[in-house]
């Protein structure tokens, strides 16, 4: 079939939006008629070139929502009609990894996907002779993309499915850090570091968890006020003091639980240090770049702070995203204001600008369907 995608040709220039050729779905897979799909920093990141594994030409997008429309052999778990949020981080629900509680991420695909193929080694997506490769197991920057099966997670069909597509990434993310990596206890103090879509789901996933106190850090005074409106108790304008603020306003320990969602190592360093004294816990999420390292005092340590990272918030998706979903329905998550910009697929090269000028919290393109 022919279906519309933005394309990167070239590493450090637009994408392309243009026909391409995908193929229907082979054994174990799904085609899903994409609805909406979030910008991420990791497609921006991907696209400048500064991504020492990315590729081209392939088709980005990862933060994907549609509704099933054909299914190949063997298929069980997912039937056409169905609304799905599509997952760059599977769940095979069969591997050593999926089925330990101490990780998600599963190993099933993961070879394959990493060299942007599906899992038999092949490509749906072509122009012509010319094959595409698939973005993070996914591409959903495009009207359509062919999957896995256990990388999509069923979705109840009365959730909007743009809002549904924040949970592909980064919302699932912020909120899965603070529930599944931390475990934030109820009554704790918690400071997330950053308030862009990743860390406003962290504040999200503080409150959910019961955190008596949730200090939000960030450069902005607009979005420190999204952040309140998340469960944020105390929002301050980031600066070198930071971490002795945090520490004074604690009895002098720092918080049971801090948060890094801005990929600043320097920032890192601060979330390790604002962490308690005995048992804090300060989880990594942003991603730092090429080459970067985390300077981290061995004193801290010592002294009884833990450092984790946190991959897709630690989130299982096909067990994990529906049950967030719920709770965005039942009022428990507020999506809507997290939303920024909706627009067409043909101005995905404005939504990295958007992006880029830190305009908003995050542009949904409309795709059609």
């Amino acid at each position: 079939m022919k279906i519309r995608a933005a394309v990167l040709e070239d590493f450090g220039e637009d994408l392309v939006v243009q026909d391409v050729d995908l193929d229907g779905p082979r054994e174990g897979e799904a085609l899903v008629r994409l609805r909406a799909c979030g910008v991420c920093h990791t497609d921006m990141y991907t696209a400048s070139g500064a991504d020492p594994s990315g590729y081209a030409p392939t088709v980005l997008g990862h933060e994907g929502a549609g509704v099933v429309e054909a299914v190949g052999p063997g298929v069980r778990d997912v039937a056409v009609g169905d609304h799905v949020v599509c997952l760059f981080s599977p769940q095979c629900r069969r591997c050593v990894h999926c089925l330990s509680p101490r990780t998600n991420l599963c190993l099933a695909i993961r070879e394959q996907q990493n060299k942007g193929y599906l899992p038999d080694g092949t490509t749906r997506l072509r122009r012509g002779e010319e094959r595409i490769r698939h973005f993070m197991g996914t591409s959903t920057f495009a009207e359509a993309a062919v999957m896995p099966e256990i990388a999509l997670a069923k979705i109840d069909a009365q959730a909007p499915l743009d809002r549904a597509c924040l949970f592909a990434c980064g919302l699932s993310t912020g909120i899965g850090a603070a529930m599944f990596t931390a475990a934030v206890e109820r009554g704790s103090t918690c400071a997330i570091f950053g308030a862009g879509l990743v860390g406003l789901g962290a504040v999200a996933g503080c409150r959910v968890q019961g955190a008596e106190r949730i200090i939000c850090i960030d450069l902005s005074e607009e979005r420190l006020a999204l952040a309140r409106g998340q469960g944020a108790t105390d929002c301050w304008i980031a600066g070198e003091e930071t971490v002795e603020r945090i520490v004074e306003e604690t009895e002098g320990f720092g918080a049971d639980y801090t948060f890094e969602a801005t990929g600043n190592v320097a920032v890192m360093r601060q979330a390790v240090e604002a962490a308690r004294m005995g048992w804090g816990l300060c989880t990594v999420i942003g991603v730092a770049g090429k080459g970067e390292t985390l300077d981290v005092i061995p004193r801290f340590l010592i002294t009884g702070r833990r450092i984790c990272g946190s991959s897709f918030g630690g989130v299982k998706g096909r067990d994990r995203v529906p049950e967030l979903v719920e709770r965005y329905l039942a009022g428990d998550i507020d999506v809507d204001p997290l939303v920024s910009h909706h627009m067409p697929l043909e101005d995905v090269n404005r939504a990295f600008e958007l992006m880029h000028a830190q305009d908003g919290i995050r542009t949904v393109l409309e795709l059609a369907g």
